[in-house]
């Protein structure tokens, strides 16, 4: 049945994002304070505490002790004193090396904290599409110029009315869900059917399937007087197939320096990398300067500045440019995890990082969206899922481009995370982090004792 729309949840993904930011990535400063009558003077110790729910979880120390001696301090004291800031030292250096958590983006599935896995996720940005299912053209719908707007968005609506789009099931609506349903290999009906929407409403890249009529899925071309994008197949290019310069062996990348991205979360982008490499002619390595690399890469919300505003938890989850413009930008709204198994995530909103990184590098390099849905370059993925292997449809049409990389033996080897222990010796050294840390601060009050 086709209910009206009960309005988009933006704003609860809003709030839901400012409460993330406040509870990640905090350094507290406290000040721990010892008193001598005596010597009437103070001790002084200030310590950067970074909060880490994987390690130390609501970690809170307001003060250490205040003690008040009527005899001068021997130097045993003394020591006795100085030994707890250094095991505090210790604690702090072990919570911060091993488990760096930066706001909606937990460098491994492990690393989501219980009280985030327990609180009711968001809704998706275009879960209320969900109630226009079942609609059909010629009749009017309330909040059905919502779903106008997105299908306009993606290309499938090339041009907006003067105003507002209407509420009207029309012609141009139905004719942008066929051409939906054929890019997407769904029953050609023209209405909102259940499998239609199913498919609408799943996360994307922020990339248009359909540019000034041209649809770039499906090996079809529906060529008007000013196409946008040339296809071949199943994969596409876009309009006059750009690439890097003839002769490029190299491309540089970096990471926009706010961010402040570890070095496991910069690894993940550097595999994504490997894996396109390793099918054809261009390499890549991390630049000393984001200012002269060839691709930068950014986390943003909203409007950000390049015309693509993100949209929130579950909608576009990220968007490249042609080449060789460089810009590769992921929303930062999504609970990104960098590293394990995202089909074991705690939370259902979870998006693996990996999987999209691929996905928009063949962007950068040129490709447009493919309608193979086990291709990487498939427009939409959903939460909890990894894809991260090149289909032959990604790799064909890559190879147009640029040629095969010479030792390319036809079968992909790019280490792939499910085969990989490394994830598991994080884990446990992590966790021995926590227990050491543990034994040193209560050695510490032992001994202060």
């Amino acid at each position: 049945m086709c209910l009206p729309s009960r309005g988009n949840h933006s704003h609860d993904s809003e709030l839901f994002n400012e409460s993330m930011s406040d509870n990640f990535g905090r350094r507290r400063l406290q000040r721990f304070t010892t008193s001598h009558r005596s010597y009437h003077h103070h001790i002084y110790i200030y310590i950067y505490i970074h909060v880490s729910d994987k390690c130390i979880p609501n970690l809170k120390i307001i003060s250490i002790f205040s003690s008040k001696q009527q005899h001068t301090m021997n130097t045993h004291q003394q020591q006795r004193c100085l030994i707890f800031p250094l095991t505090t030292l210790i604690v702090v250096f072990l919570s911060t090396t091993l488990s760096p958590v930066s706001a909606r983006l937990f460098p491994n599935v492990s690393s989501i904290p219980e009280w985030n896995s327990s609180h009711v996720p968001p809704a998706g940005a275009w879960n209320a599409y969900l109630n226009f299912t079942g609609c059909r053209h010629g009749k009017a719908y309330d909040g059905l110029s919502n779903l106008k707007n997105y299908f306009h968005y993606f290309g499938y609506i090339p041009t907006a009315p003067p105003s507002n789009f209407t509420d009207d099931f029309d012609d141009a609506l139905e004719a942008a869900v066929k051409a939906y349903q054929k890019n997407f290999n769904l029953n050609i009906t023209g209405e909102l059917d259940d499998a239609t929407m199913q498919q609408i409403v799943r996360p994307r890249c922020g990339v248009a399937d359909v540019i000034n009529g041209t649809t770039t899925m499906n090996g079809k071309s529906n060529t008007t007087t000013t196409p946008k994008f040339h296809t071949v197949a199943h994969y596409s290019f876009f309009d006059g197939m750009p690439r890097w310069p003839q002769g490029t062996e190299e491309l540089t990348y970096a990471f926009e320096p706010d961010n402040g991205l570890d070095d496991t979360v910069k690894g993940v982008f550097s595999n994504a990398f490997k894996r396109w490499a390793e099918v054809t002619t261009i390499s890549f390595s991390e630049a000393s300067s984001y200012a002269v690399a060839d691709i930068t890469i950014g986390f943003y919300s909203g409007d950000h500045g390049d015309g693509e505003p993100f949209d929130g938890v579950l909608g576009t989850l990220a968007h490249a440019f042609s080449p060789t413009n460089g810009m590769f930008h992921l929303d930062e709204a999504e609970d990104w995890v960098a590293t394990g198994d995202v089909t074991e995530a705690s939370v259902s909103n979870a998006v693996d990082l990996e999987s999209v990184a691929v996905h928009e590098i063949g962007h950068l390099l040129g490709l447009g969206h493919s309608s193979i849905e086990e291709a990487i370059m498939y427009p939409t993925i959903s939460a909890k899922t990894r894809k991260v292997e090149l289909a032959e449809d990604d790799i064909e049409g890559i190879q147009v481009l640029y040629g095969s990389n010479p030792n390319y033996t036809g079968t992909p080897s790019t280490s792939s995370r499910e085969n990989d222990s490394s994830d598991a010796v994080r884990h446990v050294r992590a966790t021995c982090g926590v227990l050491f840390s543990s034994l040193f601060l209560f050695l510490g009050f032992v001994l202060l004792v």
